[in-house]
């Protein structure tokens, strides 16, 4: 049965044939706030390499780390803040080298967009007829971090923590402010982007550190090369390019 098995594929190279490749199921965790650019860079990556498809999994990005601790078969990994990824870099589940900032993006202050409330900025939400306000849960989001941190850097922390409706992830946050939910909320600026038509962004807000994305390969990734390739397609200039026509700045 080799002999004839070594037979045939002898005489397919011989006659010119290829083998096809196998195809190469590509998993890439990334945050909720990538889920609409990254899923056309999915599909770009996906025509430029036929044989690779991308499979995406969205969520807030703590979340994924901790998919990832605990076996999730994941290749890459795209966080929304630098300390997520410092938490897979911890747990020694980064493959070496492979950790890259490839994107940026502002936090702004939004309201639906139907509002009677006259609110112009951020000190506005201390005053008492704002009632409800969305943040990301910063123990697990990291637009909620980054929220809390120019919320306390406002001094205004004490005065607006009660009013918090926190939020499983930033598109979390965005919904409760586009259903009317809550009369205001802190997301990012590509987010906001998207729901133009039901939330108003009051105020693009200052942040201590810059809000950067970085992108690693998982040491453990099935498809450690295949990852490499996705992580540099998304660097790239196609990758680049889909990014800034969703928001994101340069890294």
């Amino acid at each position: 049965m080799r002999r004839e098995t070594s037979g045939i594929l002898l005489a397919l190279v011989l006659m010119g044939a290829t083998v096809p490749a196998l195809a190469l199921d590509i998993t890439v965790s990334a945050a909720a706030s990538l889920s609409n650019a990254f899923k056309e860079i999915g599909a770009a990556y996906e025509k430029q390499h036929p044989g690779d498809k991308v499979l995406f999994n969205f969520a807030a990005s703590d979340a994924l780390v901790q998919q990832i601790a605990k076996g999730a078969p994941v290749d890459v990994l795209a966080s929304a803040d630098q300390e997520a990824m410092d938490k897979a870099d911890g747990l020694k589940l980064l493959a070496a080298g492979t950790r890259r900032n490839f994107a940026s993006n502002t936090l702004v202050l939004v309201q639906p967009v139907d509002s009677k409330l006259m609110l112009r900025g951020l000190r506005d939400l201390a005053g008492p007829a704002v009632q409800r306000v969305a943040l990301g849960n910063p123990a697990s989001v990291p637009a909620g971090r980054y929220g809390r941190a120019a919320l306390e850097q406002a001094g205004l922390w004490p005065s607006v923590v009660d009013k918090l409706i926190y939020a499983t992830s930033v598109r979390q946050c965005l919904d409760y402010v586009a259903r009317g939910e809550v009369d205001a909320g802190l997301v990012y600026g590509t987010d906001a982007a998207l729901m133009k038509d039901k939330v108003q962004v009051l105020a693009t807000l200052p942040t201590a550190t810059p809000i950067s994305y970085p992108i690693a390969v998982i040491g453990a990734a099935a498809q450690l090369s295949a990852g490499r390739r996705f992580a540099d397609f998304v660097q790239a200039p196609a990758g680049q390019a889909i990014l800034a026509r969703y928001g994101f700045g340069r890294p």
